[in-house]
C-alpha cells in the first residue's frame, strides 16, 4: 500500500491534504475477481473465476465464498446485487449463463443458457430492480444485447434494435464487467474496442440506438476502452489502453460533457492501462488496472498515482460511501479517505 497526501495544484486557494491509503479486506483466495457490486457500506458480492462468489455483510471484515453447483468451471465476469439475498451474475465465454439467486447464494436458478460457440456475454446494467441490459460481443457483425424486465427471471434478444453493424474485430472487454453502463429512465452507453472504438447509447431501455466515435487508443485486439462510468446525463469517463502493455498511458482515459457524443483528453493522464472507473462524487473519481491506481480530484482533468497494486475493478457503494476494488488471487482492498 501506498499513503499519498496532496494538494490541488490547480487551486492553492483550496489546498487541503487529502491521504489516500488502501485497506485490504481479502487475499489470497483462489480466484481472479472482475465481478464487483458494492451495495452499501455493508453488503458487497463479488465474482470471479474458478466458479467463485463472494459475499461480506460486515463491511469486509468477513467473507463467505460460494460455488453455485454444476456451474464450478465457470469465469463469472460480471454480477449485479440488490441485497444479502438476491444477485445475478454472469459469465464469459461458451457456453454463456446467466444465474440468480434469492437466498443469499444458497441456490441458484438458471435465466439463461446459449451454446453458440460464438457467445461472449461482456458486462450487465441494470436501470432499476426490474429492467436490466447485458451486451455481448457480435454474432454475424451485431451485437449481442439481452434486455429483462422481470428481474432477471427471464431474458429477451433485443439484438436487432441495433441495426448498425459492427466493424471486422470491433468488440467488447470483459476485464471489469464495466464497459456498460445505465442511468435510470432508460439510458445505456456500451463501449466497444479493438479495431475500432465507438459508443453506443441508447435513450430509452435499449429500443433505439445512436453511435458515437470513440477516439480512445484503438486499432488492435487488445487496446480499447475497458471500462466507463456516468455521473450524469452529460458527464462521463472512460479508460482503458492497451493490457499487454499495462504501464502505457497513451491515450487511455478520456471526458465527456455531452453525454458521449463528443471525448477529450485530460490534462494529466493515469499512470497505465486501466480496467476499472468510478465516480467517487461529481469531483472525484478512481481509476484502477493491472499497473495500479489513480485519483482525480477535479473531474478527471487531472490524475495522481496513489499504488502500485495489481486489480481489475472498482465500485462504490450504491448507497454509501464504501469504495472496493478487486483483482486477482482473490484482492479486495478498500480506499480509505482521510481529510
Amino acid at each position: 500500500m501506498k499513503k499519498l497526501v496532496w494538494c490541488l495544484i490547480l487551486a492553492p486557494f483550496f489546498c487541503a491534504a487529502q491521504t489516500y491509503s488502501l485497506k485490504p479486506l481479502n487475499e489470497n483466495t483462489k480466484t481472479s475477481i472482475r465481478g464487483l457490486s458494492v451495495v452499501t457500506d455493508k453488503i458487497t458480492w463479488v465474482s470471479g473465476s474458478n466458479g467463485s462468489v463472494g459475499k461480506t455483510i460486515d463491511g469486509g471484515l468477513t467473507w463467505q465464498w460460494i460455488k453455485p453447483k454444476g456451474y464450478e468451471k465457470l469465469d463469472f465476469r460480471d454480477i449485479e446485487a440488490f441485497n444479502e439475498k438476491e444477485a445475478i451474475i454472469v459469465n464469459a465465454g461458451a457456453p454463456a449463463y446467466i444465474l440468480k439467486t434469492v437466498d443469499g447464494g444458497e441456490n441458484w436458478t438458471e435465466t439463461y443458457k446459449n451454446i453458440d460457440t460464438a457467445i461472449f456475454l461482456d458486462g450487465l446494467g441494470f436501470w432499476d430492480k426490474n429492467r436490466a441490459i447485458i451486451f455481448g460481443d457480435p454474432i454475424n457483425n451485431k451485437m449481442k444485447l439481452l434486455k429483462t424486465v422481470d428481474a432477471g427471471k427471464n431474458w429477451l434478444d433485443i439484438s436487432s434494435n441495433l441495426m448498425m453493424p459492427l466493424t471486422k474485430g470491433e468488440a467488447g472487454f470483459a476485464a471489469s464487467g464495466t464497459t456498460i453502463k445505465t442511468l435510470s429512465g432508460g439510458k445505456t452507453w456500451v463501449a466497444s474496442g479493438g479495431t475500432v472504438s465507438n459508443i453506443y447509447f441508447s435513450p430509452d431501455y435499449g429500443l433505439t440506438w445512436q453511435i458515437f466515435k470513440c477516439p480512445v487508443w484503438q486499432g488492435e485486439s487488445t487496446t480499447g476502452p475497458f471500462s466507463i462510468d456516468f455521473y450524469d446525463a452529460r458527464n462521463g469517463a472512460l479508460v482503458g489502453g492497451n493490457y499487454v502493455k499495462d504501464k502505457d498511458n497513451s491515450n487511455n482515459v478520456l471526458l465527456t460533457n455531452d453525454g458521449g457524443k463528443t471525448w477529450v483528453k485530460p490534462e494529466t493522464p493515469v499512470a497505465g492501462f486501466r480496467s476499472g472507473v468510478a465516480y467517487m462524487n461529481k469531483n472525484t473519481l478512481i481509476a484502477t488496472g493491472t499497473s495500479g491506481t489513480d485519483v482525480s480530484t477535479d473531474g478527471g482533468k487531472n490524475w495522481k498515482h496513489i499504488s502500485d497494486v495489481s486489480f481489475n475493478s472498482v465500485q462504490k457503494a450504491k448507497k454509501g460511501n464504501s469504495v472496493l476494488l478487486a483483482g486477482n488471487k482473490g484482492l479486495i482492498y478498500q480506499l480509505e479517505v482521510n481529510n
